[in-house]
């Protein structure tokens, strides 16, 4: 009576295994790769805090406070992986900020994540 029980607890475990690998293998193919020591894309990092916040129809433009003092005003569009409220709470908190971004051609800094 005990081999089926071990037969079938293994199969089980085999089973959600194997599952949870092809559900992370699914979600990792739709996610965009943006790494930032890929040296594909000139990604910097800076932390401060939030010292403004505007938002513009789907964009969202915020003013980050360094701790040298610099003033660094960020676009953040719809690729920015963070959302409005998030930034409130660091604006209201004053907590302190890590963004990681892109300077564009234009000189503009396009945040990429928020946190």
């Amino acid at each position: 009576m005990a081999f089926p029980r071990i037969a079938a607890v293994a199969f089980l475990i085999f089973l959600i295994g194997s599952l949870s690998l092809f559900c992370i293998g699914l979600i990792a193919l739709h996610q965009p790769a943006v790494s930032v020591a890929s040296g594909q894309f000139n990604i910097e990092s800076t932390e401060g805090k939030i010292v403004a916040i505007g938002s513009i129809g789907s964009e969202m433009d915020f003013v980050l406070k360094t701790a040298a003092g610099h003033y660094l005003h960020f676009r953040c569009t719809s690729s920015c992986h963070t959302s409005m409220g998030h930034l409130q709470r660091h604006l209201y908190e004053q907590a302190t900020t890590y963004v990681y971004y892109m300077e564009e051609p234009d000189k503009t800094l396009m945040a990429l994540n928020v946190d």
